[in-house]
């Protein structure tokens, strides 16, 4: 339980391993999309409710809650009401958590293997990437009204700002896992599919090796690889950019 001053009481589930986790959230994608616009959410005016539902979802619910595993009903929280609450000192700015589809959903602390492997993989976008291109590690990615994400890295159009970043905009998600990596490589990819990025890499922190997501719908990624360390991983929509993560292990070695 996580307790801030005497204002609000945020039950947090203190598991590291979310997919491990029995209280953790699981949801189904309900986006009632048409097979050629998946991503009306991401890319309508404004953001709306996600619809990312649990799965023992009761229609007897109201929309502003969401559904516990005991099957209690809990608060549907919205990114506004989460960033007034960090901005008040209710939630610490150092937490570290993602809001999915109303619920808080605690991230997995980070580790010396993933913060050298993201310092690395930092150099590479910030030196290589084409000048049209820019990058921002661990943003807050805004995807609807109760939902964003922290991906360790966000690639998109500079001219299109980060300011007007979305599923429409985002050309490369970037997430490296190791406690996490089952639940980045599932649950975590059918979020980034529902709202359309259209690449996403998941990073194997132990091993180095990338599952590659491609081609986002309602149903997830219709398109999935996985390269290996020594192979060049070269983003669809960035042309011009190329890294092979076996020049992290030279690196470090």
């Amino acid at each position: 339980m996580f307790t801030a001053g005497n204002h609000i009481k945020i039950c947090l589930c203190q598991q590291t391993q979310l997919e491990h986790c029995p209280t953790a959230p699981t949801f189904r994608l309900e986006l009632g999309l048409g097979s050629t616009d998946y991503y009306a959410i991401a890319t309508a005016k404004g953001r709306a409710m996600s619809k990312l539902v649990p799965l023992d979802d009761d229609t007897a619910v109201p929309l502003n809650t969401t559904r516990a595993a005991e099957g209690l009903p809990r608060r549907r929280f919205t990114v506004a009401e989460i960033e007034a609450f960090v901005e008040t000192g209710v939630i610490p700015e150092e937490e570290r958590f993602e809001l999915i589809g109303g619920e808080i959903v605690p991230m997995s602390p980070k580790g010396m293997t993933h913060e050298r492997i993201k310092m690395w993989l930092n150099e590479q976008l910030v030196r290589n990437l084409p000048a049209q291109f820019a990058t921002n590690p661990e943003t807050t990615f805004r995807l609807a009204d109760d939902t964003f994400l922290e991906p360790d890295f966000v690639v998109f159009e500079r001219a299109a700002g980060l300011e007007r970043l979305d599923g429409a905009t985002c050309l490369l998600a970037i997430e490296i896992g190791l406690s996490s990596l089952s639940y980045d490589r599932g649950r975590k990819a059918e979020i980034y599919a529902a709202f359309g990025i259209r690449e996403l890499w998941v990073i194997d922190g132990r091993r180095l090796e990338t599952r590659v997501f491609r081609e986002p719908g309602a149903e997830g990624y219709r398109v999935v690889s996985d390269v290996e360390a020594g192979e060049a991983l070269e983003p669809l929509e960035v042309p011009g950019f190329m890294v092979r993560l076996a020049a992290f292990e030279r690196f470090v070695g």
